[in-house]
């Protein structure tokens, strides 16, 4: 049975700083994507960075490029996601999400499997 469990979350104030973990089990990663998406209240579940685990390379949506880094521990297998210079609007609960198969990197529904989210919070 395949596992993501998050973890990091937390109140912030703006300017601030938070790593989240993602801790992957129960099948091998080597060949899939493993990526954050987060949603806000009242709004929809978005991408935020996606990081091929086989070539390496990385993705981000726009308004976090610069501020957000999403990387890998092959040994563990864990993915992080570096948040740097965090403002009101990253306000959200992150989700790791882990094998979009053919799909879209960016959507969020053709990602197979799921964490349970974590809870981020930055005050003005």
């Amino acid at each position: 049975q395949v596992q993501l469990v998050e973890s990091g979350g937390g109140l912030v104030q703006a300017g601030g700083s938070l790593r989240l973990s993602c801790a992957a089990s129960g099948r091998t990663f080597s060949n899939v994507a493993m990526g954050w998406f987060r949603q806000a209240p009242g709004k929809q579940r978005e991408f935020v960075a996606v990081l091929s685990w086989s070539s390496g390379n990385t993705y981000y949506r726009d308004s976090v490029k610069g501020r957000f880094t999403i990387s890998r521990d092959n040994a563990k297998p864990t993915v992080y996601l570096q948040m740097n210079s965090l403002a009101p609007e990253d306000t959200a609960v992150y989700y790791c999400a882990a094998d979009p198969g053919g799909g879209s990197y960016y959507s969020p529904e053709d990602y197979k499997y799921w964490g349970q989210g974590t809870q981020v919070t930055v005050s003005s």
